[in-house]
């Protein structure tokens, strides 16, 4: 595994020369990358959710598109439109902004359901349809799309079929105050993207995404995975859990995270470490926990606490080539 804990360590570093102090967000942004997963990041305007998405385009070298969603905007504005040509006498497809590898769906929250349903195919199916034409998108291809906070005004919850498609949900959060500092620094003369190489390629990108494919995951901790996610539709205080997407998305990003460190097999830790942000956004909560003010994230907290974790050697069962 010494081939993503080096690409990793790549990517990671060229980010943090972009986005300071955020190294944990980042290492999420990359699981996200590695197990072929859309992200979404969920914060205040102006904490670095563009400059993250940017950022991680300009490293791998990827194409870059930007869709600033709008309550007026329309289905076509995003997947494209076809377009009579007078001259060839026929219908032209031209293509939306979905056809880049790497899309920022800036505050997908403010369209309108119908347009936000616009992702939907090519998100889950990595194809487009129009006109009755399918499209298949780019590779790689990957979605990262920022929300504001839902108590703000003119905003559209994200339907439950769009949420489950994120692989993760992240939050930057405000930089500490040293950090702060140094973004003002840095940022002095010119913004520090402007100089942001490519560090890996395409190529290397499909090759760790299959290496990480063959970690190892004991039974017992793939039943580990089907238990606290299994939890998540018992609580007393959620209205509905997480789907068997969401023990997918457990199980591949607790793989890439092993991979990350350098390991063929995944440990508790991997698992318990990122069931948050692979379930919380999943879940949606009952009347009594809105009363009682309780967040998704408590009630996963909770489900780890109660659910028993599983002991014995998490490589048993390796081949000795391994």
């Amino acid at each position: 595994m010494t081939e993503v804990q080096n690409f990793t360590e790549r990517v990671i570093a060229n980010i943090e020369k972009v986005i300071i102090g955020k190294r944990s967000t980042i290492e999420l942004a990359v699981v996200g990358l590695l197990c072929q997963g859309h992200l979404l990041i969920e914060d205040v305007p102006g904490v670095g959710k563009t400059m993250l998405a940017r950022s991680l385009a300009r490293s791998l070298g990827c194409s870059f598109s930007r869709i600033q969603f709008t309550p007026d905007m329309l289905p076509s504005d995003v997947t494209g439109v076809s377009i009579f040509n007078q001259v060839s006498r026929e219908f032209e497809f031209r293509a939306g902004p979905i056809m880049a590898q790497v899309v920022l769906s800036d505050e997908i929250n403010r369209a309108t359901p119908k347009t936000q349903a616009a992702l939907l195919e090519a998100m889950e199916e990595r194809q487009v349809t129009v006109d009755g034409v399918t499209r298949p998108l780019p590779k790689p291809f990957m979605v990262l799309a920022t929300q504001n906070p839902i108590e703000y005004e003119g905003t559209f919850p994200l339907p439950e079929a769009q949420v489950d498609r994120f692989l993760l949900r992240l939050r930057l959060g405000y930089p500490v105050a040293d950090d702060e500092i140094r973004v003002l620094e840095r940022q002095q003369f010119q913004h520090p993207l402007n100089d942001l190489l490519q560090v890996v390629s395409v190529e290397e990108l499909t090759a760790v995404q299959e290496a990480v494919k063959e970690i190892f995951v004991s039974p017992a901790l793939k039943r580990y995975i089907v238990d606290l996610v299994n939890q998540t539709r018992q609580h007393g205080e959620v209205y509905l859990g997480a789907s068997p997407r969401g023990s997918l998305a457990l199980y591949r990003t607790a793989q890439a995270r092993a991979a990350m460190v350098g390991r063929d097999y995944v440990l508790p830790d991997d698992i318990k470490a990122l069931a948050v942000p692979t379930l919380a956004h999943r879940v949606i909560l009952g009347p009594g926990a809105r009363l009682r003010d309780l967040s998704q994230q408590q009630i996963i907290e909770e489900i780890l606490l109660g659910v028993v974790v599983p002991g014995g050697d998490p490589t048993k069962g390796m081949s000795t080539s391994s």
